[in-house]
């Protein structure tokens, strides 16, 4: 994600923080410092930062789990609203999804069991039912201020999360149990419906109760329901068809000694947006549009196409499906893959073809089924 930076590395997994994320710190600052003063400020920023920690954990919990049961985790990526870890593909099991979205909730609650304990020896035995929680929430730095507010934050992130609500891990626990006996696709529609539900529920407390966060949460959940059963029809419809069937037969090459200026001139002739760079019929890399324009920013157009090509192309092979080659991209981070039969290169796709293949599927899909029932019924007398 562009304007975030790399702050740690744990399992491999890049864990980076957007620029936006210091908003948070500035709100913490302003909350913790009107009433405390400075050292209301410094402990707003802390306790936010080990909030925005707690978080990280959360997400490190999906993160492992998927990394054990050999899904690729590209990065954390840390924001205001919170964190997003960017898995490679879904997983294929529904067992596997399963624990993947239970993990996060779990490191939630190991947390705050443990904050409880040791809250319990800093609040007193009252943190228990509840009157010393409430008075130390109070806005009052303290020791037992901040582990209060901890607990209560691990408690809240991980009950809030499962709720059975895409895109929410309480949307995905639904899913993965209704897919053991339904399959994903209608799955997926029932637990988008439900969570579709739950947010217009929780848009209306939010209408009526003015409060605005609750209304902009169930916007979020909305629409993340519908994404995911947008996504879960993707799947099934790309799944029926092999990239060796859907690569451009008629894509333009370039040869070793073409320069940047022909590139130019085929991007506006032709509008394909990725070229082979071949040697005979071996392939030596790939030049998008993206390398072009970033080259002419820089240099001028007498360069060689070698020189800003990507040598490292990913590979995939012909029998495999479009959600496949979809699941590699998401996987290796490539826009662009090179399709193989055997050692022999056939061509590229890049999800731009991907997207236009979904289109022109969809629809004969839609016009088969349409056909299916006008076949069905009775002819007319």
């Amino acid at each position: 994600m562009k304007w975030s930076f790399r702050i740690a590395q744990v399992f491999g997994i890049d864990i980076k923080i957007h620029i936006t994320f210091f908003l948070i710190l500035i709100l913490g600052a302003v909350q913790w410092g009107g009433p405390a003063g400075l050292s209301g400020a410094a402990f707003g920023v802390l306790l936010m930062l080990l909030l925005f920690t707690c978080v990280t954990l959360h997400e490190l919990g999906h993160s492992v789990v998927a990394l054990r049961f050999g899904i690729p985790v590209r990065e954390i990526i840390l924001l205001p609203l919170g964190g997003v870890a960017l898995i490679g593909r879904n997983p294929d099991k529904p067992l596997h999804e399963l624990l993947i979205a239970i993990a996060g909730p779990l490191v939630n609650f190991a947390i705050a069991a443990i904050l409880l304990v040791i809250t319990g020896f800093a609040v007193g035995p009252n943190v228990l039912d509840g009157r010393g929680l409430l008075t130390d929430m109070q806005m009052t730095p303290s020791l037992s201020t901040l582990l209060v507010w901890l607990l209560a934050a691990n408690l809240s992130l991980a009950l809030f999360n499962l709720i059975p609500a895409f895109p929410l891990d309480g949307g995905r626990v639904l899913r993965a149990l209704l897919a053991m006996g339904l399959g994903y696709p209608r799955a997926t529609a029932i637990a988008s419906v439900i969570g579709q539900l739950a947010a217009v529920a929780l848009g209306l407390v939010g209408v009526l109760s003015g409060n605005f966060i609750l209304v902009l949460i169930a916007i979020f959940i909305f629409t993340g329901a519908g994404q995911e059963n947008s996504e879960a029809q993707a799947r099934t419809v790309l799944d029926t068809q092999r990239v060796g069937d859907a690569y451009n037969r008629h894509a333009t090459s370039l040869a070793v000694g073409d320069r940047m200026s022909k590139v130019v001139g085929h991007i506006l002739t032709s509008y394909q947006p990725d070229f082979a760079v071949m040697q005979g019929d071996r392939l030596l890399g790939i030049v998008t549009r993206g390398d072009v324009l970033r080259a002419l920013n820089t240099e001028s157009n007498d360069l060689y196409v070698t020189q800003i090509m990507q040598r490292e192309v990913v590979r995939v092979t012909a029998s495999q499906s479009l959600d496949e080659v979809r699941a590699v991209m998401g996987e290796k981070g490539a826009r662009t893959v090179a399709v193989y039969d055997n050692e022999q290169f056939l061509g590229l796709v890049g999800l731009e073809d991907i997207a236009e293949a979904f289109t022109v599927l969809s629809f004969m899909q839609r016009f088969e089924q349409r056909r299916t029932v006008a076949d069905s019924q009775p002819a007319s007398l």
